[in-house]
């Protein structure tokens, strides 16, 4: 149940920040990051955004209280520990839920059809990491 995807990755780690458009702006002058795009939400921060290097990418967005964001912490809350989600890309992204979740993966954002394109879901594995699996393929725009 892989995808191969012309010219990127199927795996996109996710991050939130505080100040995501800071974040933004510094990844970009410290690491050499380019903006593939920006999203902005309604109350000033960032919806979405596709940060690439090479053939790399990483994906971000300001830190939100929802059913979601209530499972991921920030590292100055929990003593400076890495935080992150990796964001996988699968081609039947209803197969792939129906296959986790009964293999026993926790279900922590069942699976839905996305605003912004595609359908996804998160799940914890066993050893409690947060995973994110879905259609939306950020090299396809």
């Amino acid at each position: 149940m892989t995808t191969t995807t012309p010219g990127g990755s199927t795996i996109v780690p996710c991050l939130r920040y505080r100040d995501a458009h800071a974040a933004i702006d510094w990844l970009c002058r410290a690491f050499g990051f380019e903006k593939h795009a920006v999203y902005d939400d309604d109350d000033g921060g960032v919806a979405h955004a596709q940060l690439v290097f090479g053939h790399g990418m990483v994906m971000l967005g300001s830190v939100r209280d929802n059913d979601f964001g209530r499972h991921m912490a920030q590292p100055d809350e929990t003593g400076g520990r890495e935080t992150q989600c990796a964001c996988v890309i699968v081609a039947d992204v209803r197969a792939h839920y129906e296959r986790a979740r009964a293999a026993g993966a926790a279900i922590v954002d069942d699976y839905a059809e996305k605003d912004y394109g595609g359908a996804g879901y998160a799940c914890r594995d066993p050893e409690g990491h947060l995973w994110y699996f879905g259609s939306y393929d950020p090299w396809a725009d």
